[in-house]
């Protein structure tokens, strides 16, 4: 499972190489991940990212097998409160979403639109299902969580295991709006 493979940004400026299997590729269907995907999708000539039913899909990697090819220097912040513990990390030479990181995690939550479609792992969860706007109804096709799993945290403490605890940094950026 050593495969690296390269993905980028919509006008291909910033690219990222993730190397080996995720740890989850997910949906998040959390109002904080909903509420900036939108706004995210609100600038110029950014990407759709929600699906049709509101959720943000996400390929989730161990940070020590995520490498910074090009384009660090583009890279900003989107925060949904100034004292928020999650920052989406938004390429700003065509406004494509790159990641999302937890302060002090041990993994970054990657945009899954950044894979090409035959290469994009394939959907095994849904997450906070508890969050969707009243009035939708989930597919059936994986299982579609309330809150975060047992099987979800199991493979974040099985990745940090792995990582022996390492919780390495991650590209510094400015804040998108400053």
């Amino acid at each position: 499972m050593s495969e690296t493979v390269t993905i980028s940004c919509g006008c291909g400026q910033t690219r990222l190489a993730v190397q080996g299997a995720p740890i989850a590729s997910v949906e998040c269907c959390c109002t904080s991940c909903r509420t900036v995907s939108e706004k995210i999708e609100r600038l110029e000539g950014a990407p759709d990212i929600l699906t049709p039913y509101g959720a943000t899909p996400f390929v989730m990697y161990r940070k020590d097998r995520v490498t910074f090819v090009s384009g660090v220097a583009g890279l900003r912040e989107i925060r949904i409160s100034p004292e928020a513990k999650t920052r989406r990390v938004v390429a700003t030479c065509c406004n494509t979403p790159m990641f999302l990181e937890f302060s002090h995690g041990h993994w970054l939550s990657i945009y899954a639109g950044l894979w090409p479609d035959d290469l994009r792992p394939p959907v095994e969860m849904r997450t906070m299902a508890s969050d969707v706007v009243a009035g939708v109804v989930l597919p059936d096709d994986v299982p579609n969580a309330k809150s975060q799993s047992f099987g979800f945290f199991k493979r974040l403490l099985g990745a940090w295991i792995a990582m022996r605890f390492r919780v390495p940094k991650v590209a510094a950026t400015q804040p998108l709006d400053g």
